[in-house]
């Protein structure tokens, strides 16, 4: 994946009064001369060809006519000479933001290959100014007032808000890309609960399968690898009003954590307002809302009734996580991280059930 914006950039440009200059001399006119032709000031002749004055479309249809080159070409020359000095402007500007530009994980981006090596400390600041869709460090800065993003974070760990940043744009940029029909909450549901039968399968294709039923629903499922200083599970939110995304990592390496935070994530899709910013660390509606999200992913994976039997029952063999996971039709992986989320069993039992990510 990469942003970058490939583009000839020629590290000099004629101004179009050398070329006029030129001009006059193989023709012998003088600027008063010349002036006189076009119908306009000596002093205006003078000023383009020094460069203080550009040259105006009507400008450029009067040299056509009095030295027979194309108004197109003045204008070009004109058009390349102006965008030429903004650009070097423009690097002065970024060689100013560079102190902003060390507090995001460049060399990560660069090994996913989303962004070049940066030639410049200017270059540093375009590339990640581009990355995120925006031609100013206030545009960057405003936009991140405005995110509302629903992510669960791990209570023991603070993630680096520019590493943050950097994650939740590599999932908006897959999301972008996503194509995916206005959003269905019923064909979401459905969705839902094909997904949960694709935990039991054991085959490499089972999030590319999520993936698929989750766009067709109107939902980008994207899965980033976590970025590090980043302590997300996984993000929900709105990329427009008629299509949701979800943004997973896989930063815990367990399918049991996966699959939970694609539930989890798709609870706030379904249950809370588009407008809701959620964050588990922040205040009681966000906690709340959190919280509800967590029970619902919960009993949709596993029916409450079914798993206050099972534990009731008090027998958590492997054999039996697995014949009560077969029975539910869902990964024995599942089992396992709840029974040791509700401290039913200890942290180091049963894990052979649970299977890694790379």
């Amino acid at each position: 994946m990469t942003s970058s914006t490939y583009r000839y950039e020629p590290d000099y440009a004629v101004p179009p009064g050398w070329v006029l200059e030129e001009r006059l001399v193989d023709r012998q006119f003088s600027h008063a001369e010349f002036a006189r032709r076009c119908g306009r000031s000596a002093k205006l002749i003078s000023e383009i060809i020094a460069g203080k004055a550009p040259i105006e479309p009507v400008t450029a249809l009067q040299f056509e006519k009095v030295l027979g080159l194309d108004a197109s070409v003045w204008l070009g020359m004109e058009s390349d000479y102006r965008l030429h000095q903004e650009r070097e402007a423009e690097k002065q500007r970024a060689e100013a933001l560079y102190e902003w530009s060390k507090a995001f994980p460049v060399r990560e981006l660069i090994k996913r290959e989303v962004i070049p090596k940066p030639s410049s400390n200017s270059d540093r600041v375009s590339s990640l100014l581009s990355f995120f869709g925006v031609a100013t460090v206030e545009a960057w800065q405003n936009r991140q007032k405005q995110l509302k993003v629903a992510y669960r974070h791990s209570p023991s760990f603070k993630s680096d808000d520019f590493a943050l940043a950097t994650w939740l744009r590599l999932g908006e940029i897959e999301a972008e890309r996503a194509d995916c029909p206005d959003y269905n909450e019923q064909r979401f549901r459905q969705a839902l609960v094909r997904i949960r039968k694709l935990t039991a399968a054991q085959s490499d294709e089972q999030l590319a399968e999520a993936q698929r039923l989750c766009r067709h629903a109107g939902v980008a499922l994207s899965i980033v690898r976590p970025i590090p200083k980043t302590a997300l599970s996984g993000v929900a939110w709105w990329l427009t009003p008629r299509k949701a995304v979800i943004l997973l990592s896989t930063r815990h390496k367990r399918d049991d954590h996966l699959w939970f935070s694609l539930f989890h994530e798709a609870a706030h899709i379904l249950l809370h307002s588009k407008k809701n910013i959620f964050i588990d660390e922040t205040g009681r509606e966000i906690a709340d809302a959190d919280a509800q999200a967590d029970r619902w992913a919960a009993d949709f994976l596993i029916p409450r009734p079914d798993w206050r039997r099972f534990t009731n029952s008090s027998r958590f063999s492997r054999t039996y996580v697995k014949q009560f996971a077969r029975q539910q039709g869902i990964a024995p992986s599942i089992v396992v991280g709840r029974l040791q989320y509700e401290k039913l069993i200890s942290y180091d039992q049963l894990n052979d059930l649970r299977v890694s990510f790379a």
